[in-house]
């Protein structure tokens, strides 16, 4: 390690130590009277099922544990399910549990998948004129599924594979600018490593292509290829979550506000998603609370479902609610559209034991069904936030957990934590005020 060791926190060599050496490295270059136990408090039990975690990612020093909370009474198109979800936000789990025991008597959750397919992108450059782009197609295509049957075979036997391919110039990127996006069926897996091996194949076959067709000419076969990537961008992979109700039966015990009046506020409160940006980007986290949740306890991967859900919020050329609502004949009628890339076979949800209990829990789902449980979520999470906020405000749920995190950094004991909670009853809830209550009552001064 003293070879690799340099002065001033700088170092060559992090990534060929092992993690004690990193460990010890961290704690003299940066945390001076720190232990070594902060970093191994949190490892497995198992040194196998650590080292699994530690395979994860690269230059690992420690594990970093989330909870892994349980929504039940989701009623999802006829099936009840028990949602598991991973997230440290406060309210998050009780927000979609609540949700879904309101909508449990009322009909539950209806969700469709609409499609499911994605899409990658090869960017090349080339000499042609683009008027020959639809001439030379058949002849390419027929080519590269010649050559990538190998690749593409396993994937077309389980329903998926290639589905069809467009040449598109992008001129104002560079004259010589093309791209071939690809369209692909994956099954019951997400899909990236499959389709970055077509496209890369594509790549190459591109390049062999354009050197030996008898269809183009010699300035034709000037080929350049810059990159091949999937797209996270999956406006035909969508799935549709909707909830109604007669508004006579949208009732609020203890709001104060009658169910006619809750819809009316409910009703504006979506409309105003819809047209203002900045409610809008508040309005669609809200729902990803939900969804983010579902796609970590799964072991997909919840910064691409970010992604693409922000991506079709601003599909119109301007940033919108992805949720819906109306009211048609004295019937409320909520709904969520959103893209939803997941899967349930191959990479990190079988590697992952807690993703593998998820799947689990949900009776082992195909892809679309999983679409379909984070979908309803989504919708009841935001259904949540949206009850809230139109009757007794975001914060007294909010405040009510995030006292919890409080009494947990002050140290509070079980009963210091009854106590605490019923004085803050009906109370704003502060940090200062929560220390200074805790100290009092540590001092003998106030009671229950």
């Amino acid at each position: 390690m003293a070879d690799n060791k340099q002065e001033n926190g700088r170092i060559n060599g992090f990534s060929k130590l092992d993690k004690r050496q990193r460990r010890e490295w961290l704690l003299n270059q940066f945390l001076p009277g720190r232990t070594n136990e902060e970093f191994t408090y949190f490892d497995a039990d198992s040194g196998d099922l650590q080292q699994v975690f530690d395979n994860f990612s690269e230059n690992t020093v420690a594990s970093f544990p989330l909870p892994f909370g349980i929504a039940p009474n989701f009623l999802i198109n006829g099936k009840t399910y028990a949602v598991p979800m991973v997230t440290e936000e406060s309210s998050v789990v009780a927000a979609a549990s609540s949700s879904a025991k309101y909508w449990l008597t009322r009909g539950g959750f209806r969700v469709e998948v609409v499609a499911t397919e994605k899409l990658g992108q090869l960017h090349f450059r080339w000499a042609g004129h683009p008027d020959r782009r639809a001439a030379l197609l058949p002849d390419l295509k027929a080519h590269l599924e010649r050559a990538t049957a190998g690749i593409t075979d396993r994937m077309e036997a389980r329903g998926g594979g290639v589905r069809g391919l467009t040449w598109k110039h992008l001129p104002t990127v560079d004259p010589q600018c093309y791209q071939l996006l690809v369209r692909f069926g994956t099954g019951d897996s997400m899909g990236a490593n499959f389709i970055n091996t077509v496209l890369e194949a594509y790549a190459t076959e591109l390049e062999a292509w354009s050197a030996t067709s008898a269809a183009l000419s010699d300035e034709e076969r000037d080929v350049e290829v810059i990159m091949a990537i999937l797209s996270n961008h999956t406006p035909n992979c969508v799935v549709t979550a909707a909830v109604s109700c007669p508004i006579e039966e949208m009732n609020i015990p203890g709001s104060g506000v009658d169910a006619a009046d809750f819809v009316r506020r409910f009703r504006l409160a979506v409309d105003i998603a819809r047209e203002d940006t900045y409610r809008a980007v508040t309005h669609n986290k809200g729902i990803m609370n939900g969804i983010d949740a579902v796609v970590l306890a799964t072991g997909n991967d919840f910064r691409a479902v970010e992604s693409a859900a922000h991506a079709f919020a601003a599909e119109s050329g301007r940033y919108r609610s992805l949720s819906r609502c109306r009211v048609e004949d004295d019937i409320f009628h909520f709904e969520l559209t959103v893209p939803l890339a997941l899967g349930t076979v191959g990479g990190l949800t079988r590697l992952h034991p807690l993703a593998d209990l998820a799947l689990d829990i949900m009776g082992r789902p195909s892809a679309r069904e999983l679409m379909c449980i984070a979908a309803a979520t989504g919708l009841a999470q935001n259904f949540a936030a949206l009850r809230s906020l139109v009757t007794t405000g975001i914060q007294q749920g909010h405040m009510k957990m995030h006292l919890q995190n409080i009494l947990s950094s002050l140290q509070a004991s079980p009963p210091e934590r009854q106590q605490t909670a019923e004085f803050f009853r009906g109370r704003t809830v502060s940090h200062h005020g929560v220390r200074q209550y805790l100290d009092r009552l540590r001092e003998g001064g106030v009671g229950g």
